[in-house]
Order: C-alpha cells, then structure tokens, then sequence
C-alpha cells in the first residue's frame, strides 16, 4: 500500500485521507488492512476510532492511545465530529434537500436508518457506445452531485439509501446499476466507487476546525 497522505496531527490523534479499496481494519482473507499498513507508516501501534468502507475514499480519524480513542469516539457519537459525504449517483432525486429514513437490514434484523442529503449539482456525462450496427454513438448519462450526512451509522446505508431511492452510486457493484457502471466504466475508466469523506468538522484547539479534501470524480470526466 502506498504512504496515506495525514491532514493533520497532534498528540491524540491523526486525520488522515484513506485511499479506495483499502480495508480499514484487518481480519481472514484482508491484506494489506489500514490498521496494520498505517502503524508502520507512523511506527507506531494506532487505534481505530471510527470505520470507512472498503471502497470509500476520504477522512478519517486515527487515534494513538486507547484513551485518545475512547475520547474521540465519545465526540463523534455525540455529534460533536460532523462527517460529510460527497457521492456522485447515476440519475437523480426528486427533491434537492432532505431526509431518507428507510430502515436497512443488519444482522437480519431491519433497522432504523437515517440520511441527510443535499443535491449539488447535476450534469449529463456522455459515453460513447458501439450499436448493434456497428456505429459509434455518443449516450448521456445524468448525473448528480449529492452531499450527505449521517445521523445513524448502518452498514453500506448510503449506498442503499440512494439506490432505494433510484439514484445508485456510480461504481456500486453491490446495489447500484450494473449496466451504467459498465458504460461509464469503459467510456470514462472510472473503476472505483463514487462515494467520498470529504468534510470533518473536528473541535480541536479551541474551536472547530473544518478539513476538507476535493474528489477526482469530475477530472476523471474531464481527462477522457
């Protein structure tokens, strides 16, 4: 695993930009997991404060002792860490702001899930296809620009979150739209899921410090 680029660092803790595709915490079958690569980063043993997918990119805080863990842990389930999302779906919603609370299943058990959202943007990107006759043609897909934030924490509840509502994110093999993701996958190379920590607001040295990383979703579109 390459060297994961650290925004920030005290004596309590790191805040760090996890890359895509790197397990968080390690386990059977996980190589190379965050937990393990990072403390050799830093040559130090590190505590885990709170998880990212696999396959999401983005902020995150790593704590250096179990009691700096404990501390954060407690701020951030008590809202006093706000984690925002940036995901890039195929489609759109129908309205611009509000809350999805479907209830996702967990353990086999439905549970009460609840996301805030926000619509950014929205834009067509154009895929260039091949028909059945052969012939080159260009297909635009809308997409859009959703900024989210979390008021429960379920597993992979954005990613049902906007698929239930008709706006997959785009890379999502698991509930998300396959065909779409083929398409933009082989017009654009986007081979990785589109869902991003990019905001943490954190209270550190007296206030609340607010970090910030910028996605590479729309350079992708831009270079192909």
């Amino acid at each position: 695993m390459t060297q994961v680029p650290v925004l920030y660092e005290n004596d309590e803790i790191y805040i760090i930009n996890k890359p895509t595709g790197v397990s968080v915490q390690g386990g059977a079958g996980i190589s190379h997991p965050l937990d393990e690569e990072f403390a050799k980063q830093v040559g130090q043993k590190i505590y885990l404060v709170h998880r990212l997918d696999k396959d999401t990119a983005g902020l995150m805080i790593i704590a250096k002792t179990p009691q700096a863990a404990s501390k954060w842990t407690k701020l951030i389930s008590s809202k006093q860490v706000q984690k925002t999302y940036t995901a890039y779906c195929f489609g759109t919603l129908s309205k611009k702001k509000g809350v999805i609370n479907d209830t996702v299943i967990q353990h086999g058990e439905h549970k009460v899930a609840v996301t805030n959202y926000r619509v950014l943007s929205e834009f067509e990107a154009e895929c260039k296809v091949t028909g059945e006759d052969g012939q080159e043609k260009a297909e635009k897909i809308m997409i859009s620009q959703i900024e989210l934030e979390l008021q429960t924490g379920r597993m992979h509840q954005i990613r049902i979150h906007l698929s239930k509502n008709n706006c997959p994110i785009i890379g999502d093999d698991s509930h998300g739209n396959f065909k779409l993701n083929k398409l933009i996958k082989k017009a654009h190379k986007i081979k990785t899921l589109q869902l991003y920590s990019t905001r943490l607001a954190v209270p550190l040295e007296g206030k609340n410090k607010v970090f910030e990383i910028a996605d590479d979703f729309s350079l992708k579109l831009e270079n192909n």
